[in-house]
C-alpha cells in the first residue's frame, strides 16, 4: 500500500511539474519577440530579366480569412484539425491516440500536427526531421498561439499551403485549378482543394483526377462526422466529373515547374540561412531565359509524339554555365519525375567527342586515319568485342577522324580508345566534369554506360566553353527581403582544356552536317542541313533505347533526349524528334543575334582536303578544312598503322 501510495505521489508530482513547465513555457513565449506572420516565410524566383516567375510559402495573393469560401474553411478545419479552435497549439489527446495506434499498428499511420505547428513549417525552406528541427517549430508553436488570434493563425495557414503544381495559397490554388476566386468556391471544389496539402504531388486535380476524388471523399466523411454536413450531402457530392482549368494567368508554361524544381534542389546546397523565419524570406535571382524555355515548349509540344514518350533539355550560357532553360519532361502537370537531372540514360554516340579529345591530345590529328571495317577485338584473356555501325555499313577503307565523327563510326572509335588506353577516356572525361565512376571498357566510346543529363552536360559545357571548367546553375544571387546579399555565384575560369585541341575538335564536329562527307553513308546529321543557318559543333548519339541530341557555339549549348521511362524500343525515325527539337529551338532563339565562333588560334592553321580521306582533293565539292596545331600535319601516319595491327 505504502509502495501504491509513493508511485501516486511521484506522479501527481511529475504532473504539477509538467503543467507548470507548459504554462511556464507559455509565458515565456508571451514575453518573447512577436513573429511577422505576413512577411516571414516568403520566397521568390526571378528569370534573367528579375521577372518574378513562381513564389512559395508567404504569398502575395494574401487573402482575408472573410473573402475565403466558408466551405473550404469548414473542410480544411475537419481534415486538418478538427480542435483547432479549443486547443493551445498542440491537440495533446490527439497525441497520445496516435502514439497508440503508430504502437499498435507496428508503424506510423498517422500524425497529431495541429494547424499552428503546421503553419509554423510552412515558414520554412526545408522539413528536416531532427530533433532539434522538431523542438524549434515546438517552441515557435508556442510563440504563435500566444501572440496571434486563431483566425489570425488560420489565415496565415491557409495563404501558405502548398496546394501542388507550384501553388501556394487558398487564392492561387482556386484560380489555378477552377479558374475562380477563392470566395466563389463550391462545396465540390472547396473539399478537393483541401484534400491537396495531405500529398499535393498526389492529391492535385491535374496529376490525378481520381486520386483527388478518392482523398476529397475522405474530407467530405471528416466534415459529416464533425458536422460541417450531412450524409446526403456527402452522397450527392462528386456524381459529375469537375471541369479542372489547371492554368496560370502568366506564364503558363507546362515545363516550368521543372526548372523551378531544379533552383530549390540548389537552394538546399547553399550555404545560406535555412528558415525564412531567420532571413524574413529570399529573392532568389535566377539565370531563367523565359523566352528561350517558351520556344523550348514550343517545339516540344510540336515535335514530341502524343504517346508515352519522354523528353529531357537542357539549355547553357558556354560563358558562364547558367541554365538557360530546363525540362525535365513534356508536361509537369502529368509527371513531375525531373528526367533532366533524376534519370541515368546511356549516352551513345555522343561520348564520341570527349574520345576525339583526348586522342588530339595524345598525338593523333583530325586526319589520323584507321581502316573501317567489320572488326572483332581479341583481348589478352580471349575475350573478345565486336561493334558494329548503324546498319551494317562499313567504308572498308581508311577514314579519318573528321569523317568517323561525320559519320559516327563506331570501329574507328573503338580502334581510337583501345590505341589510346581504356583509362584516357574516363580520365578525359573526368577533367571534363563528368562525376559519375565511368568503367575502362571497350564499349565506353560508344556511349553504353548510363549517365545523368545535368552530369554530362558538364563535360559538353567545357567543350563549349572552348577548355574551361564551368559551375552548372540556375541561381545567380540570393537576397533576403531587403536585397542584402546572401549569396551570388562568381566567375569560374578554371581551364581544363588545351583551347587549341578544343577548337579543333569543334571544328571536326561540324562535319555531322556537311555535305562534303557523303560518300558510302552520309553524314549523321545532314538532314538538318537546309534548317543551319549558322555553325555549329553537333553530335547525335542512339542506343536501343535512347536518342540524343547535343550541340552548341560559343552562345549555346543545348542537349536533348527523347526515349521511354521503361526502356522500351526506339524506332529508327525517333532519332529526328530530338534532332528537330533542338535545331528549331536553337534557330529561333538566336535568329536576330550576331553569329559567333571560337577564335583561330595563334598555333592552329586550316589545309583544304578531301573530306573522307583526308588526301590532297581532286574534287572542290569534296573538301573540307582539316585543322592541325601547327607541325602536326606531317605527323607520320605510320605509327598509328602499326598499332592498329595490335588491336584488332
Amino acid at each position: 500500500m505504502k509502495t501504491f501510495r509513493r508511485f501516486v505521489k511521484v506522479n501527481i508530482c511529475l504532473l504539477i511539474i509538467g503543467i507548470l513547465g507548459i504554462v511556464g513555457l507559455y509565458i515565456l513565449a508571451y514575453f518573447s519577440p512577436i513573429l511577422d506572420i505576413k512577411n516571414t516565410g516568403q520566397y521568390y524566383i526571378y528569370d534573367k530579366n528579375s521577372n518574378i516567375i513562381y513564389q512559395g510559402s508567404g504569398n502575395t495573393k494574401w487573402v482575408n480569412l472573410e473573402d475565403v469560401s466558408p466551405y473550404f474553411i469548414d473542410a480544411i478545419i475537419s481534415i486538418e484539425d478538427k480542435n483547432f479552435y479549443k486547443h493551445n497549439g498542440f491537440d495533446y489527446l490527439r497525441i497520445i491516440k496516435t502514439l497508440i495506434d503508430n504502437f499498435t499498428n507496428g508503424e506510423i499511420v498517422g500524425g497529431a500536427s495541429t494547424i499552428s505547428q503546421q503553419y509554423v513549417k510552412n515558414l520554412y525552406l526545408d522539413f528536416d526531421q531532427t530533433w532539434q528541427r522538431k523542438i524549434e517549430e515546438a517552441w515557435l508553436t508556442l510563440k504563435l498561439e500566444v501572440h496571434y488570434e486563431k483566425d489570425e493563425i488560420l489565415e496565415g495557414y491557409i495563404n501558405t499551403i502548398n496546394f501542388g503544381q507550384g501553388n501556394f495559397g487558398v487564392a492561387a490554388a482556386a484560380q489555378y485549378y477552377f479558374n475562380k476566386n477563392c470566395k466563389d468556391l463550391t462545396l465540390e471544389e472547396a473539399i478537393i482543394l483541401a484534400g491537396i496539402p495531405k500529398s499535393p504531388s498526389y492529391f492535385n486535380p491535374v496529376s490525378s483526377y481520381e486520386d483527388s476524388i478518392d482523398r476529397a471523399k475522405l474530407v467530405a466523411s471528416s466534415m459529416v462526422n464533425n458536422g460541417y454536413i450531412s450524409e446526403t450531402e456527402k452522397n450527392n457530392l462528386f456524381k459529375d466529373k469537375l471541369e479542372i482549368y489547371g492554368k496560370n494567368s502568366e506564364n503558363n508554361l507546362n515545363t516550368l515547374m521543372y526548372y523551378e524544381t531544379v533552383v530549390k534542389q540548389e537552394l538546399d546546397n547553399l550555404n545560406i540561412p535555412k528558415s525564412l523565419i531567420e532571413t524574413g524570406g529570399l529573392k532568389i535571382y535566377t539565370s531563367l531565359d523565359l523566352e528561350l524555355q517558351t520556344i523550348l515548349e514550343k517545339n516540344i509540344n510540336e515535335y514530341m509524339p502524343d504517346n508515352d514518350m519522354q523528353v529531357a533539355s537542357i539549355i547553357i550560357d558556354p560563358h558562364t554555365g547558367n541554365i538557360m532553360a530546363l525540362t525535365g519532361g513534356k508536361n509537369y502537370n502529368i509527371s513531375q519525375y525531373n528526367r533532366a537531372i533524376s534519370s541515368q540514360r546511356q549516352v551513345g554516340s555522343t561520348m564520341k567527342p570527349i574520345l576525339y579529345y583526348a586522342a588530339l591530345e595524345n598525338g593523333m590529328t583530325s586526319s589520323s586515319r584507321f581502316l573501317s571495317e567489320e572488326t572483332t577485338f581479341v583481348f589478352s584473356d580471349n575475350d573478345s568485342y565486336s561493334p558494329q555501325n548503324f546498319n551494317q555499313n562499313y567504308a572498308n577503307k581508311e577514314i579519318t577522324m573528321a569523317a568517323a565523327l561525320s559519320y559516327s563510326d563506331n570501329i574507328y572509335a573503338v580502334k581510337t580508345h583501345l590505341f589510346l588506353g581504356e583509362e584516357v577516356l574516363v580520365d578525359t572525361a573526368k577533367r571534363m566534369g563528368i562525376e559519375t565512376d565511368l568503367p575502362a571498357i571497350a564499349s565506353l566510346p560508344l556511349g553504353t554506360v548510363e549517365l545523368s543529363m545535368l552530369d554530362f552536360a558538364n563535360a559538353y559545357t567545357t567543350l563549349a566553353s572552348n577548355g574551361y571548367k564551368r559551375e552548372l546553375s540556375t541561381i545567380v544571387k540570393v537576397t533576403d527581403m531587403h536585397d542584402n546579399v546572401l549569396y551570388e555565384k562568381k566567375d569560374n575560369n578554371n581551364q581544363v582544356l588545351n583551347s587549341s585541341y578544343t577548337f579543333i575538335l569543334n571544328e571536326l564536329l561540324t562535319a555531322t552536317y556537311n555535305s562534303a562527307f557523303i560518300d558510302y553513308s552520309n553524314p549523321t546529321i545532314i538532314s538538318l542541313g537546309s534548317k543551319i543557318s549558322r555553325k555549329y559543333a553537333m553530335k547525335t548519339g542512339s542506343t536501343g533505347t535512347d536518342c540524343w541530341m547535343i550541340g552548341y557555339n560559343p552562345d549555346i549549348l543545348m542537349l536533348v533526349w527523347n526515349g521511354y521511362d521503361d526502356n522500351q524500343e526506339m524506332e529508327v525515325a525517333d532519332g529526328s524528334i530530338s534532332k528537330n527539337i533542338w535545331v528549331n529551338t536553337v534557330e529561333e532563339y538566336l535568329k536576330d543575334k550576331e553569329a559567333s565562333w571560337y577564335d583561330l588560334p595563334n598555333n592552329v592553321i586550316g589545309i583544304p582536303l578531301d573530306a573522307v580521306t583526308g588526301t590532297e582533293p581532286t574534287d572542290e565539292n569534296n573538301i573540307f578544312v582539316y585543322y592541325f596545331i601547327n607541325g602536326s600535319q606531317y605527323v607520320n601516319q605510320e605509327t598509328i598503322e602499326k598499332k592498329e595491327t595490335t588491336i584488332q
